[in-house]
């Protein structure tokens, strides 16, 4: 079986912060994390290597410095990295990027057929979940999202079953492969890589593709591909702190109901 996942290097959340003056990103000193959902994302697809054999290809459109999660990947499993890395590139929003992952999964598949490819169901950084379903819509494979849990994999059939994440519920369904997932966390738990898997990690070659290594059509990537675009950045204004009520519970309570009565939050019986 083969098996392509994508993953992204995003900068850690947890340390963005937003220049008042220019409201943009300040990224001087943030650390670059593999995108948290795609590092489950490759977790579930090593996971299906071990039980059904084939291969992982891990990849990645970015910088040269995006090496580092694909390197991440092979620690978690993954047997091979390929880096989509072009000045051609810049400025991609995800209709551009989904079609030039999308031509990079074509020239895989042209290897060998590509049966499932695997997404986290967002980046953290843009928060648009439109990356993954975008590339199936191109390659026409069967879409499933939001998947928590994979019930398992017919290949004589051509069938995968999975359960997706809805609000308060859990959907259960069959697709035909070749099929995209978009994966949440509560899919799987991450394992710690081994020292002999880290190792190769470092030493392995990451294959570098550009635009010439690819069939692509100049107008539809980077900022010539790229009908949307980010018009400006900020930060939400700071919410006043809450009204502390002192007193005793008993005393607590009863101003806040009153305050609640006065409200019409509740109603006066």
């Amino acid at each position: 079986m083969q098996m392509v996942v994508c993953v992204k290097q995003v900068p850690d959340t947890a340390e963005v912060r937003i220049n008042p003056r220019t409201n943009t990103l300040v990224r001087a000193g943030v650390p670059a994390i593999i995108n948290p959902y795609d590092a489950h994302a490759v977790e579930a697809a090593v996971q299906l290597k071990e039980k059904y054999g084939g291969q992982v290809t891990a990849l990645s459109m970015g910088p040269p410095q995006a090496e580092e999660v694909l390197r991440r990947a092979l620690g978690m499993g993954a047997d091979r990295a390929i880096l989509l890395s072009d000045r051609a590139f810049a400025g991609s929003d995800t209709l551009a990027t989904s079609y030039i992952l999308a031509a990079a999964i074509r020239a895989i598949g042209r290897e060998t057929p590509v049966d499932l490819v695997f997404c986290g169901k967002q980046a953290i950084d843009g928060d648009t979940a439109q990356v993954g379903p975008g590339i199936a819509t191109r390659l026409g494979f069967t879409q499933l999202t939001y998947v928590m849990a994979i019930d398992g994999v017919d290949l004589e059939k051509g069938q995968i079953q999975v359960q997706r994440k809805l609000e308060g519920k859990r959907e259960v369904i069959r697709g035909r492969l070749p099929a995209l997932l978009t994966v949440v966390k509560d899919l799987n738990e991450l394992r710690y890589a081994s020292l002999p898997a880290l190792i190769r990690a470092a030493r392995a070659t990451i294959t570098t593709w550009s635009k010439d290594d690819l069939d692509l059509d100049p107008a539809s990537i980077g900022l010539k591909g790229s009908p949307t675009s980010v018009r400006r950045i900020f930060a939400p204004p700071a919410r006043p702190g809450g009204e502390l009520i002192p007193g005793d519970p008993r005393q607590a309570a009863a101003i806040l109901v009153a305050k609640l009565v006065q409200t019409k939050i509740i109603a006066d019986k």
